[in-house]
């Protein structure tokens, strides 16, 4: 991928975009607008930040297994076993949002059974390991925007780094999940420029099923991708320059209601969403 004297990418970006400040985004921020700007509004800009709900049982599960993962690949490489990925299940176990003890333990062993699961499947290759970088934050000027975020593992193989992101969701995934990520893409565009070296292959790691899904991205797709990303980053900027100028917040960041409303964990503040759904359960979104 080639880069322009100002260490950015070598775009035709437009008047807009050549005389506009850079702007700060992560995925999650550009997620957020483009599912409801009025949720963004109040994730992002709204001070004092509103009272949001309690915990999700599926998001404390991710967390966990997470930070398992994380304390393995810390551990020096003979003594990333099975059982000590089952191990560091229950040193980072959290039972927030489930609906008991009994619903939280039959999760607590499944997470167990997928760490050790995932540790014995990467057999020596797991003890070989040296990942550069373990939930590192890369941020680097890409384009018109700076593009950052906490990137769950970065891995240098054969003078490539690969992003790979960690799923523990219900959904199965597939090769399409990890070439249309938006965050994977810029991941791997932040960190070729954090890190000065080669970036194209993202990962999914879908610890459920056991499954590697693998991307080879291309300029033209990180292209792509990075064309979305500042189209979208603008749209927010906009919104959130006219917002502090004195603009109507509702106009500038309308509610977008739809399935998602009833986990949203600002639905209180928002009499659309509630008219959406009723709010689903902390656990409703396990997998069975």
């Amino acid at each position: 991928m080639q880069y322009g004297d100002g260490g950015q990418l070598g775009l035709d970006f437009g008047a807009d975009f050549a005389t506009r400040p850079l702007v700060r985004v992560t995925p999650a921020r550009l997620a957020t607008w483009s599912a409801c700007p009025r949720r963004y509004r109040m994730t992002y800009l709204d001070r004092p930040a509103p009272v949001r709900g309690g915990a999700w049982a599926h998001n404390s599960l991710g967390a966990v297994v997470h930070l398992a993962l994380r304390s393995l690949f810390e551990l020096v490489g003979p003594a990333r076993t099975p059982q000590a990925a089952a191990a560091l299940v229950d040193r980072h176990w959290s039972g927030e949002g489930f609906r008991d003890r009994e619903q939280a333990a039959v999760y607590r062993e499944r997470a167990r059974g997928w760490l050790a699961d995932y540790a014995a499947d990467l057999g020596d290759d797991l003890a070989d390991a040296q990942p550069i970088g373990l939930e590192r934050w890369v941020s680097a000027p890409v384009g018109a925007i700076v593009a950052e975020g906490r990137v769950d593992r970065i891995d240098a193989r054969g003078g490539e780094l690969v992003i790979v992101d960690y799923k523990t969701g219900r959904h199965l995934l597939d090769v399409d999940d990890a070439r249309d990520s938006q965050a994977l893409a810029l991941y791997a565009l932040a960190a070729q420029r954090a890190l000065h070296r080669p970036c194209t292959q993202v990962e999914l790691h879908h610890l459920p099923t056991g499954r590697v899904l693998a991307w080879q991205h291309d300029d033209a797709s990180l292209r792509a991708h990075l064309e979305r990303a500042e189209t979208t980053a603008a749209q927010a900027d906009d919104a959130a320059q006219a917002l502090a100028r004195g603009g109507d917040p509702e106009e500038l960041f309308p509610p977008r209601p739809s399935p998602r409303c009833v986990m949203c964990d600002l639905r209180r503040h928002c009499p659309e969403g509630r008219a959406a759904g009723p709010a689903a359960e902390p656990w409703a979104f396990l997998a069975p």
